[in-house]
């Protein structure tokens, strides 16, 4: 009979988009692109990936899943147990989408498993967030759904997740370039006005009660933002083309997708949403921008709702 500690695992991880305009670092609804992480105990480590990127999910050496398990369970004064991974990715890497922040949820929820720690879901988005340095993209990627979040001056997250009224339709344009975190942050100010933090909290309320309330019509103006969109715009070429789209075609808001450089633009239920993405693709060819186009919507269930993880959870507690 093999022990709880050597049993497999499969986590189910759903691309995020944060800041959602106004709500920068505060915000992030889950979508339905995928990461998915087999793991089972092994002799030594190793990674079969497939899917998209999958040359970069399958290097060994500095993968960020690997990387924070191993460190969980050493910080933990946990054995490291090998083990053997199987990866199949659909989310895109590096272009503002939660690829780190599933990463890291994927390499604690293993060592929660493997090093049979015994962490609630708070304990697990908390150590993620510390490790992504805000906590909204781990929180919608574990929670699912939309996620209000926040940190404490102790680093201890709190996150809570709303289920949206209605219907969500998404449309997703990643351009070919990626864009570091870093690089995006570097080009915020250091300071605000008064006048342009009040309208973001304004802004920011208005979009939860859009939301709330299923209110579409309240898009256009909830999502706009003082505090990043406008600094990273010269990063991300893709916004400002795609936000004179907005209120044609079905296209209600448009937001930069985290840092950037991918664009989320929430598309109108009762139009065909198909017509929205030929009307983006003539739209960007006129202005010599190209982008991968996915219609996607809201992801209802995080990682902490995935069968794989409820069972292995089950065990834990058993």
């Amino acid at each position: 009979m093999r022990s709880k500690r050597d049993s497999a695992l499969e986590l189910v991880l759903p691309a995020t988009s944060a800041n959602l305009g106004p709500a920068f670092d505060a915000a992030a609804l889950a979508f339905r692109l995928y990461l998915n992480v087999r793991a089972r105990a092994a002799p030594a480590f190793s990674i079969q990936a497939e899917g998209r990127d999958a040359d970069l999910c399958g290097q060994l050496e500095n993968h960020l899943i690997l990387t924070t398990y191993r460190e969980v369970l050493e910080e933990q004064g946990k054995r490291v147990t090998p083990l053997a991974l199987r990866i199949e990715n659909e989310m895109p890497i590096g272009k503002g989408c939660g690829s780190s922040a599933a990463a890291r949820l994927a390499g604690i929820a293993l060592a929660v498993h493997f090093g049979k720690l015994g962490w609630n879901d708070r304990q697990i988005i908390g150590e993620a967030s510390r490790r992504e340095h805000h906590p909204d993209n781990a929180a919608a990627c574990w929670m699912g759904g939309l996620c209000v979040a926040r940190m404490d001056s102790a680093s201890e997250a709190q996150a809570v997740k709303i289920v949206p009224k209605g219907k969500w339709p998404l449309l997703l344009a990643v351009p070919n370039e990626a864009l570091s975190t870093e690089e995006a942050r570097r080009v915020l100010p250091d300071q605000y006005s008064r006048g342009d933090a009040v309208s973001n909290i304004q802004n920011s309320m208005l979009l939860l009660s859009a939301f709330v309330q299923g209110r579409h019509d309240l898009l256009a103006s909830a999502l706009q933002d003082k505090i990043h969109q406008p600094y990273r715009a010269r990063l991300c070429p893709l916004l400002p083309a795609v936000q004179e789209m907005q209120a044609r075609e079905g296209m209600l808001g448009v937001a930069l997708s985290g840092a950037g450089p991918s664009v989320l633009v929430f598309l109108d239920p009762s139009y065909l949403v198909k017509k929205s993405k030929a009307a983006m693709v003539r739209h960007l060819g006129k202005h010599g921008l190209s982008a991968e186009l996915f219609l996607t919507s809201i992801a209802d269930k995080g990682a902490s709702d995935e069968k794989g993880w409820k069972k292995a959870r089950g065990r834990s507690r058993g």
